[in-house]
């Protein structure tokens, strides 16, 4: 967003202080209810007309900026304030540095850290945070939080949360829970915060026994509720391991903190009983969200798709587009696989069109996987490679495992060669292109060729993959993310 220099005139000069207090109020307004870009049109505006800024609605404009990934207008608002005089403000200066770490401008951002002559506490959490939480700068956070000890400004809840926080996320849980007992020891209790950073980092970093043991911890010994951030943080460890059990306590839970019907904890909920094979019940906790989001209509359509109810996530996605939801790029991923499940190759066709056409979204690897999965099922296995050797980007792993698939469905010898090869080179330690090359040899009673296959396997001791198809493979990682 380009903000136009003001034009400063005498009449505009007249009755600021009313108009300017008329217009901060409506700036506010708009923070309140999340519209970013109405914020930022207003300010605009109000620089045009000569009006001059204000410390209390500068950190707001930033945080509008970061949410709209919008630098050039934060780093617009950062010259006004230093402009304006109002730098080195630490109010401001806190702003200022979150928008810079969250944008990965950590120097920036300990810039004007090292430029706030009087550093209050908000400014030390923004710091610390900037490192830890923003970009996992962990000896540089645990260095500024020592600093900051020995300067006396007294680290709060909000400082080692944020150091919790950076550990867990990073995969150093036993750092993070050290941190929860230093913090202990220094006369703060650990809240709901504490508890849910330590569980949604053994989360991201597939620790599932520790995140449960955690949640354990957090109600039963420390007696602290969950919120609906700690629920669907949790909920990913029993989708993923397809424990069902775990996962109606853990909706209990949610029921119980009233946190049931929160947008985040509803998706997490439609995607845990998808992934468990319970498709009635993520339809009923589907159909009773008081709104969707895009996410929540993907795990709706991949739940539909993974689970053969084909026609379903065809009309999920249909419906999606009628109640004005924007599909993604995991929007086609889901519907592309449902085609692919029923030989639909018509169809596929028209969503791959639309995909590009329709929505603007380039094809990325797994709508190749898909669509490659698609026409070799169809039997249309030449087609599948010709789309292959199309490609802008180099084919991965599922690309060609997608093809040799078919291959062996079709028994193709000549390109089950090729994409066996291919495999081999992009993962020389998986058995898993050798086994299904093998496997069309002998489909094809070349005997002799099949069994030198085995004994290479056998020989370079290789491991194998299984229980998980190339396209299925290829949307679960892509939707982990």
């Amino acid at each position: 967003m380009n903000f136009m220099r003001p034009n400063i005139s005498t009449g505009t000069r007249k009755g600021w202080g009313g108009d300017i207090r008329r217009r901060i109020a409506m700036i506010s307004h708009c923070f309140r209810n999340g519209s970013n870009l109405e914020a930022l049109r207003l300010f605009r505006q109000m620089q045009y007309d000569g009006l001059p800024p204000n410390r209390f609605i500068l950190p707001g404009l930033l945080r509008s900026a970061s949410n709209l990934s919008d630098t050039s207008t934060g780093r617009f608002l950062h010259s006004l304030a230093i402009r304006s005089l109002l730098t080195p403000d630490a109010f401001i200066s806190s702003a200022l540095i979150e928008f810079y770490s969250k944008h990965g401008r950590i120097k920036d951002a300990r810039h004007v850290f090292d430029e706030t002559p009087e550093k209050d506490l908000v400014v030390w959490n923004s710091m610390v945070s900037g490192y830890a939480c923003c970009n996992g700068l962990l000896e540089e956070a645990t260095s500024l939080f020592r600093k900051m000890q020995s300067c006396g400004p007294k680290p709060d809840l909000l400082t080692w949360n944020s150091l919790i926080s950076g550990f867990s996320q990073s995969g150093y849980e036993q750092k993070a829970l050290e941190l929860l007992d230093s913090m202990r020891a220094a006369g703060i209790e650990a809240d709901v915060f504490s508890w849910t950073s330590l569980i949604s980092g053994s989360v991201r970093n597939f620790n599932y026994g520790r995140a449960f043991l955690f949640f354990r911890q957090m109600v039963g010994v420390a007696g602290i509720s969950p919120n609906a951030t700690t629920i669907s943080s949790l909920l990913p460890a029993p989708a993923n391991v397809m424990n069902l059990r775990r996962g109606r306590e853990i909706h209990g839970f949610s029921v119980v903190a009233g946190v049931e019907r929160d947008l985040f904890v509803s998706t997490a909920l439609v995607d845990m009983y998808g992934k468990c094979g319970v498709i009635f019940d993520a339809e009923k906790v589907f159909d009773h969200m008081p709104g969707r989001n895009t996410i929540s209509w993907n795990s709706m359509v991949f739940a539909y798709a993974n689970h053969g109810c084909c026609k379903k996530a065809i009309q999920l996605f249909n419906q999606m587009e009628i109640y004005g939801a924007t599909p993604d790029h995991l929007t086609f991923t889901a519907v592309l696989a449902a085609c692919s499940h029923t030989g639909m190759v018509q169809l596929g066709n028209h969503f791959f069109w639309l995909m590009q056409e329709g929505h603007g979204i380039a094809p990325m690897l797994e709508h190749y996987a898909c669509m490659v999965d698609l026409l070799g099922r169809a039997g249309k296995v030449f087609e599948a490679y010709d789309l292959i050797s199309g490609m802008p980007m180099e084919p991965d792993f599922f690309v060609w495992g997608a093809l040799l698939g078919a291959c062996r469905l079709h028994i193709n010898v000549k390109l089950s060669k090729i994409a066996a090869r291919h495999l081999n080179e992009l993962e020389p330690k998986s058995a898993a292109s050798c086994l299904l090359l093998s496997s069309v040899l002998m489909n094809c009673g070349m005997l002799e060729d099949a069994e030198k296959i085995k004994k290479l396997l056998k020989k370079r001791k290789s491991t194998r993959y299984v229980g998980c198809s190339w396209t299925q493979a290829a949307a679960s990682l892509r939707l982990c993310e």
